[in-house]
């Protein structure tokens, strides 16, 4: 049976040109065939070589991955052409950060190597499903992996928000806006706001207030399985309010909105080459210092 690999990518980053180059050579060469959509793969410079196959529309089904080229918001544009697919994604990074990532630009080689002999194992990333609506009328639907985030849309006015959890009010703030993140978008926006970096095995959500006047206005970290609500109230008559999700999808709302978060039944899946703990993932993206430390593995390399 052929094989085969969705490539999905930023042709407008010079690097990615030689990145893609020696990926698709690389695995065409060992009888993996690479598909794509024909405008990225046109503009990769591959598009016509042996093996490799152009859609208008590219669809994971029927590869065993699919191979990202980018920073964190083209893996997250990876994650939607994937999520409902359930085919891993894996990603290279060419951006500054790259947290979502799984191997580096320089390191083409061995990525080839790991997929050729399917050496990955897959992490499920837990998802949020999304939903604004008006006096119990569903207005829009969307999910996020990293984060949903009510926000004021204009810089004058202050959103006033009231939370609500498992059905029982919480608090009400005058704010800029509220950040409800996954463990996976800790290291995003909600860190960005303030919020706690939360390991990717825990079971939880994070709802983070942005510049709130109150004095109970601190992150919250919540149980996974909770019901999150988000009232805009009627009394911020010309506040502007927006929904993000992932920084990608948006939906303007109208006053007097409810947003609703809560866990999805549907997770993304990512491809992990290695076995590195998610504590040196944090040392080597925000290039910590571990001056000085006296732990077990550092006593044994000494030795």
């Amino acid at each position: 049976m052929t094989r085969r690999v969705l490539l999905v990518g930023h042709p407008g980053r010079p690097e990615a040109l030689d990145v893609a180059a020696e990926l698709v050579h690389g695995l065409t060469k060992n009888g993996i065939e690479v598909t794509g959509s024909i405008e990225e793969l046109r503009a990769f410079g591959v598009l016509g070589e042996p093996g490799v196959t152009g859609e208008d529309a590219p669809r994971p089904d029927g590869c065993e991955l699919a191979v990202v080229l980018g920073g964190d918001g083209t893996i997250l544009r990876g994650a939607e052409t994937v999520r409902e697919s359930g085919v891993p994604l894996l990603g290279i990074n060419l951006g500054h950060v790259g947290f979502l990532a799984e191997a580096e630009r320089d390191d083409i080689e061995h990525t080839v190597e790991h997929i050729v002999h399917r050496d990955w194992t897959v992490e499920e990333r837990e998802t949020l499903e999304v939903e604004a609506s008006l006096d119990g009328e569903s207005l829009w639907t969307n999910w996020a992996l990293n984060e949903a985030s009510v926000e004021k849309a204009a810089r004058e006015r202050m959103l006033e928000v009231t939370l609500e959890i498992d059905g029982r009010p919480l608090s009400t703030w005058g704010c800029d806006g509220v950040v409800m993140a996954t463990p996976t978008g800790s290291t995003a926006y909600a860190f960005s706001a303030g919020g706690p970096i939360i390991w990717p095995g825990v079971g939880a959500i994070e709802v983070v207030p942005i510049s709130a006047h109150a004095l109970f206005a601190r992150p919250l970290v919540l149980s996974h399985d909770v019901h999150i609500a988000i009232d805009l109230q009627h009394s911020t008559t010309d506040a502007q309010a927006v929904l993000w999700c992932d920084g990608r999808r948006s939906f303007d709302l109208p006053r007097g909105s409810r947003i609703e978060v809560r866990r999805s039944d549907r997770p993304v899946r990512l491809a992990r080459l290695g076995k590195a703990p998610f504590t040196d993932r944090l040392v080597a993206k925000f290039d910590l210092s571990v001056a000085g430390w006296r732990g077990a593995a550092a006593a044994r390399h000494r030795h």
